[in-house]
């Protein structure tokens, strides 16, 4: 059977979605800068921002291109394409396809999935990352309303609660990394130790910006060191 994934077809509804975007992107560009010459905002001040964002997007932009190559052994180029060209994420993709494929009896890891598992693993994706735009409009002001409550009345809550928030969500992608065995144990704890040099590189440099380069910089590091790992570990 031909490669469903990597088809003709998947690339064109890719290629739509790409065009659907960067025709949104280009849309909200021309709006806004027009919206900063009718504030009267310097052109030129305007050009420095467009160039300094289009730079600093590049780098934190890699750990998108991480994603794509990391699913496309077993789902191919084009799914993962048109996933992260518009609301994907790795905290989101990587697990929603995993969980998915493992319901079936499946695995994401080795080779490609069979057609009815990819099917299961495009719908599970599609319909879950809807539920965080729904969430938002339908309840989004009235939580924003009762975080900056809590703020008001007292900071210190306000700001342990969406450090709570942070820390479950991240436990709840440790599981899976604390079962995989010793080499994913320690990639793990290194792309943590990564993480953190990077944020002391910030504070410590005073450089605000390389803040935008943490993530993707410690996904590349422990990915390079998960290979070492591998080899002197043999997993």
């Amino acid at each position: 059977m031909d490669d469903y994934r990597n088809s003709a077809f998947m690339f064109v509804l890719g290629a739509i979605v790409a065009l659907f975007v960067t025709v949104q992107c280009i849309v909200f560009l021309r709006k806004a800068w027009q919206e900063g010459k009718r504030r009267g905002v310097p052109e030129e001040k305007m050009r420095k921002t467009v160039l300094s964002s289009a730079v600093f997007t590049l780098v934190p932009s890699m750990s998108i291109l991480l994603t794509m190559l990391t699913l496309s052994g077993a789902l191919g180029l084009a799914l993962p394409w048109i996933r992260l060209s518009v609301i994907g994420a790795i905290t989101y993709e990587l697990p929603a396809a995993e969980a998915a494929a493992q319901a079936t009896g499946a695995s994401l890891m080795g080779a490609a999935v069979p057609v009815d598992v990819f099917s299961v693993i495009v719908w599970v994706m599609t319909l879950g990352i809807m539920s965080g735009p729904i969430f938002i409009i339908a309840y989004f002001k009235k939580l924003q309303g009762k975080v900056n409550k809590i703020k008001a009345e007292d900071n210190r809550w306000g700001a342990l609660l969406v450090s709570a928030m942070f820390v479950g969500l991240i436990s709840s992608f440790l599981g899976s990394a604390l079962a995989g065995g010793v080499v994913s144990i320690l990639t793990l704890f290194s792309s943590a130790l990564l993480m953190v040099i990077c944020i002391q590189v910030e504070q410590r440099a005073g450089l605000k910006a390389f803040k935008d380069f943490a993530l993707p910089l410690s996904m590349i590091g422990a990915m390079a060191l998960s290979i070492l790992y591998s080899g002197l570990l043999g997993g």
